[in-house]
């Protein structure tokens, strides 16, 4: 056999095994790029942008925003690889539709999945928050917790009178004219909208008042021929001058009997209020500071209340211990001491106030 027949049936037996090769070659080159694509894919999807970062933004989704609007906004915050994989899975989810608009937590730590069931699911940021008001809290220190957990119309608190809500509720009737809400403003644990209005805090506050101040307390108070304004008043000194609710009908009555013979309150509670400070015994000089809040100058009751009490020292308000004590004092670690004359008051001064 000659070499060129040799070669002729070579080339015919290579023939089909090279058309083969190159035909495995195009399919394995195909099933990489497949391979590699659904890798992709399933990366866009799958696998957060940042697993490992834990820290979460806001994101609203506004009333009406569309698959695009939304993915290109998660896009720009940098929580999605590719806007356009959000609309895919959405689409191919079915989901459009069922996006809901409100305000969401999210991070680089959640995947294109993740986010979609809390958007579907309208997994929103609650818009409310539980504020706790400790009772013996001022007008002022209200204002401050509320503008600390982001309730702007609290900046506006403080300016309403007692004669803006008269109307609708009775027990502040006989308030003095120019008098403000300071102890009305029941102190309790409250829930509010971060949206919420001035109106709405202030209704919150005196609807609380309206529920706890009974039918009965009431009634007592009318029998006993004096004004809720005076016993909240008093309720407020009580609260401030207190260590403890046990104490505070005999407190409450210490300074019963001194209204009774007309002899000065000299309550330091209201000489901090004058000063602002939380001096267990106000400075001397204190003591001379001109103001009608001074009981140590002025005799009878201030002109309003000092904070806002709680039911215990209001109770204790309208119903004082009958005690023959005139004085009492806080030592420094121990309960409150009472002593019925100043002598007695002085000696217990110098035993337990060194």
């Amino acid at each position: 056999m000659s070499e060129q027949n040799i070669d002729n049936q070579i080339e015919i037996i290579a023939g089909p095994n090279k058309k083969r090769a190159i035909l495995f070659y195009v399919v394995g080159v195909v099933a990489v790029l497949i391979l590699a694509g659904l890798v992709y894919v399933f990366c866009e999807i799958y696998v957060p942008v940042n697993k490992n970062n834990l820290q979460t933004v806001e994101i609203t989704v506004a009333k009406g925003q569309g698959v695009k609007e939304i993915s290109w906004q998660l896009a720009d915050a940098n929580l999605i690889r590719s806007s356009f994989w959000f609309q895919t899975y959405v689409w191919a989810k079915r989901q459009s539709s069922a996006l809901q608009a409100g305000k969401y937590s999210l991070g680089q730590n959640f995947n294109i999945p993740q986010i979609v069931s809390m958007i579907t699911g309208g997994q929103v940021i609650s818009n409310a928050v539980k504020i706790t008001f400790p009772e013996g809290f001022t007008s002022n220190q209200i204002k401050a917790r509320l503008s600390e957990q982001g309730l702007a119309a609290a900046t506006a608190l403080g300016s309403e009178t007692a004669l803006n809500y008269q109307v609708q509720y009775k027990f502040l009737t006989d308030a003095p004219s120019g008098a403000s809400l300071e102890g009305y403003l029941f102190p309790d644990t409250y829930i509010f909208e971060r949206d919420v209005k001035q109106e709405q805090i202030v209704k919150k506050f005196l609807d609380n008042f309206d529920k706890k101040l009974t039918p009965d307390l009431r009634q007592s108070i009318s029998q006993q021929r004096r004004s809720i304004f005076d016993v909240i008043t008093l309720a407020s000194i009580v609260q401030q001058e207190s260590q403890s609710e046990q104490e505070m009908p005999l407190i409450a009555g210490v300074f019963a009997k001194r209204l009774q013979i007309g002899m000065a309150l000299e309550s330091d509670a209201t000489i901090n209020y004058i000063t602002g400070k939380k001096d267990r015994q106000p400075l001397y000089n204190d003591l001379k500071i001109k103001s009608p809040y001074n009981t140590y100058l002025n005799r009878g009751l201030p002109p309003g209340p000092i904070c806002n009490s709680g039911l215990a020292a209001i109770k204790a308000a309208i119903s004082p211990a009958q005690t023959d004590y005139l004085f009492f004092l806080h030592p420094l670690d121990g309960a409150t001491v009472f002593s019925k004359t100043l002598d007695e008051h002085n000696r217990n001064k110098a035993k337990y106030l060194k």
